[in-house]
């Protein structure tokens, strides 16, 4: 499988978020594609997903279904 381009992601954190490095980054951004990674590792691995998976993630959570 290729590796995705992701050079052009705006990375950005929930305004939320704490000062304790326990953080993701999110990038909507890129034409068809949510790319979420972790803030402690940018250089590693991102996760991909639909914007429409990504919209069934977020309303999981809003919806407490992960609590």
């Amino acid at each position: 499988m290729d590796q995705l381009n992701l050079n052009g992601a705006e990375w950005r954190k929930s305004s939320v978020s704490g000062d304790n490095g326990q953080c993701v980054e999110v990038a909507t951004n890129l034409s068809g594609i949510v790319a979420v990674r972790d803030s402690k590792n940018p250089t590693g691995p991102a996760l991909v997903f639909t914007p429409k998976e990504w919209g069934a993630f977020l309303g999981g959570v809003r919806a407490g279904e992960f609590g």
